[in-house]
């Protein structure tokens, strides 16, 4: 069974439990996915969701803001959350990790992008780096552009204007929603107006805009012109109270390719994001050895149904008509 609470309900849970919540001794029959407004961590929150359901789990999903999401881990109010991109949530982490409260079981996806970008025309035009910005202030509107407030990415540049790097002391962070920021750039790229956005990748954003990503700011978006790794984290101690659940978790990662693929069925054609997971392993069938493998940190042998009766792999395949 399926259930979604609104992230109104989720900021309402948090104060609400923020002073009483403890640690329970292990539900295994539920597990409760924390996931941010983001097109791929939706989509992969969303189709292990419905693959753990499948295998009689209950499942519930709420979606909220990073902060929240992090707070509801280290408060066991969720058990997993699939989103923490590292270097740039470095920060936020810091203090849940040092305490205990949370872990870390795998990475679920390599080689992504976090950082600022611009148009190709933009960037032809000579802005290739941080340090171009400035230069151009009036033709930015003095503007970079966000997503939701309490993001780390908004919060990443806030802090550049702050410490005035590259010259942005007197720019504005525009934060509104991942929809709204892309609307924004697809409302200019037409006229060729200039835009500098949160940009990262995988997202269909690299493929339905020509855009490119700023060199600099190695000191607040890591290497590689913001390169990420996105791990899956945990409440404290779930994946090993839980090890059919933490194998599968463990087990479940993706690359740039396969995520891109969701977010296109995602944003170009509508589907809804278990949906989209769904015509991704139809289409890859080999997805499901992959996260169905035998045996790992977790557990030795073959992942199994909730009631430990039947062959996880062999449930989905059925599911799914395979």
């Amino acid at each position: 069974m399926r259930k979604r609470l609104p992230a109104v309900l989720t900021v309402f849970l948090s104060m609400v439990f923020a002073s009483t919540a403890h640690a329970a001794d292990a539900n295994c029959e539920e597990v409760r996915f924390g996931q941010v407004n983001w097109t791929g961590v939706s989509a992969k929150t969303e189709t292990a969701a419905w693959m753990l359901g499948q295998l009689g789990y209950e499942t519930e999903v709420i979606t909220a803001s990073v902060p929240i999401m992090f707070s509801s881990l280290a408060s066991n109010q969720r058990d997993t959350f699939l989103g923490l991109w590292l270097p740039t949530q470095r920060s936020m982490i810091r203090k849940y990790m040092t305490e205990g409260k949370m872990d870390i079981v795998s990475k679920n996806l390599e080689n992504a992008k976090y950082t600022v970008a611009v148009p190709r025309y933009v960037y032809e035009a000579g802005v290739t780096h941080f340090e171009d910005l400035k230069e151009h202030k009036d033709r930015f509107e003095g503007k970079i552009y966000g997503i939701e407030a309490g993001n780390d990415g908004n919060d990443i540049i806030q802090r550049m204007i702050d410490d005035n790097a590259y010259g942005l002391g007197d720019w504005e962070l525009v934060a509104s929603s991942e929809a709204a920021m892309l609307a924004e750039v697809q409302r200019r790229v037409p006229k060729q107006r200039w835009i500098a956005y949160l940009g990262w990748a995988p997202h269909p954003m690299n493929l339905n805009i020509p855009m490119e990503y700023l060199a600099g700011g190695e000191e607040y978006w890591g290497p590689d012109k913001g390169g990420a790794t996105v791990y899956t984290l945990t409440r404290t101690g779930f994946a090993w109270q839980c090890p059919n659940i933490g194998q599968f978790l463990e087990n479940y990662r993706f690359t740039v390719d396969e995520q891109s693929l969701m977010g296109q069925y995602i944003i170009n054609e509508g589907m809804d994001y278990a949906e989209a997971g769904r015509q991704l392993i139809q289409e890859n069938p080999q997805l499901i050895d992959r996260w169905f493998a035998e045996g790992g940190t977790y557990q030795t042998g073959p992942i199994k149904t909730a009631d430990g009766e039947r062959n996880a792999r062999d449930v989905i395949v059925k599911a799914l008509g395979l």
